[in-house]
């Protein structure tokens, strides 16, 4: 039996992000791939230095990288937006020191408005966190950085 394994491409870093910042000493390290349909992952450990809960993720990084994740597969996808409204619903804490999976990718368009949808996973497929998110064209926001212009 052969199994079929998307092809990934890793997505550029962008300046000092967050969450993926390479210019940002205060980074959490993530690289973007996408695969063939859009979607955008990643796989990464959390430490205690995002602690909310104790031996958990603070609920505001997952919401931070739920949002990251949710932007890039819109922009991967050739929007130049901003986030206009997230949801996220946490569904059971997020453990640290233990490699987690995140997903996002684009749902629909609805003229200026681009939905999208992101999870968190365990690497066994447990859903940990999920989230939806609303992002709206935004090019005025970004003409001044070439690095985030879709030429």
């Amino acid at each position: 039996m052969t199994t079929s394994y998307p092809t990934l491409k890793q997505l550029p870093e962008h300046g000092s992000c967050f969450i993926c910042g390479s210019e940002n000493p205060h980074n959490l390290g993530l690289h973007w791939y996408v695969d063939e349909k859009g979607v955008v992952s990643s796989e990464f450990t959390l430490t205690l230095a995002q602690q909310g809960p104790p031996g958990h993720a603070h609920g505001g990084l997952s919401a931070a990288v739920l949002d990251e994740v949710m932007g890039a597969a819109v922009w991967q996808a050739g929007y130049t937006v901003a986030a206009a409204k997230i949801e996220i619903n946490y569904r059971k804490p997020v453990p640290l020191e233990q490699c987690i999976t995140i997903r996002g990718y684009v749902t629909r368009r609805n003229g200026r408005k681009i939905y999208a949808r992101g999870e968190i996973y365990l690497l066994d497929g447990t859903l940990l966190v999920a989230g939806k998110g609303l992002f709206i064209f935004a090019p005025h926001l970004f003409e001044k950085n070439k690095m985030f212009r879709h030429e």
